[in-house]
């Protein structure tokens, strides 16, 4: 479990196929992995991931061929930026919302626009997902927490502050950028609550 605020940008230093399934090796600033272990749940870009081996600043996670296919890491090449979380812990804050890290389709920026200090983004989500996103409700971008501002159809509006443009990839956010969402687990048993007969 993940809270969507991120804590590092790290790179992509090697991706290698394995018999239809990939390892990412992920590059880290220096002291993110100090308290990490083999076994771990790290969130890059909003997918969780499990550290499969770790060596000074970076380590290797085993990605399937589906989980590829299904989010944006099929754009993902060697020096890509990636958001990183750690799994939370009990004792941390709850700063964002309560993100899984388990991706729910592949949005699309359709805008970027400035306004005053903030930048503005449109964004289309996948039909599917589109009906459990609502106004001032929240959303995971690339495994960021935001919240969402405005609806209209399958396209929403979310408001990125300057910090977090700063110390996310979303500063690398363009129209057509393709990116992970994950939909708000409160929508999820909503949904399961009103069609469980």
């Amino acid at each position: 479990m993940f809270t969507g605020i991120i804590q590092a940008i790290g790179s992509i230093a090697a991706i290698r196929e394995d018999e239809g399934s990939y390892v990412l090796s992920i590059s880290t600033p220096d002291n993110f992995l100090v308290n990490v272990k083999k076994g771990d749940s790290i969130c890059v870009n909003g997918v969780c991931l499990t550290a499969t081996d770790l060596k000074d600043n970076q380590f290797d996670a085993d990605v399937s061929g589906e989980t590829i296919r299904c989010t944006s890491f099929k754009q993902l090449i060697k020096g890509s930026n990636v958001n990183l979380e750690l799994a939370l812990t009990l004792s941390d804050h709850l700063g964002g919302h309560l993100v899984t890290g388990h991706v729910d389709g592949i949005g699309i920026v359709k805008k970027v626009k400035k306004e005053s200090s903030s930048t503005c983004l449109t964004v289309t989500a996948p039909k599917e997902i589109a009906r459990y996103i609502a106004r001032k409700g929240s959303i995971c971008m690339d495994g960021v927490s935001l919240t969402v501002n405005s609806v209209e159809g399958d396209d929403f509006t979310v408001n990125i502050i300057p910090h977090t443009i700063e110390n996310t990839v979303i500063i690398n956010y363009q129209a057509e950028t393709i990116i992970n969402l994950e939909i708000d687990l409160i929508a999820r048993y909503v949904e399961r609550l009103h069609t469980y007969n």
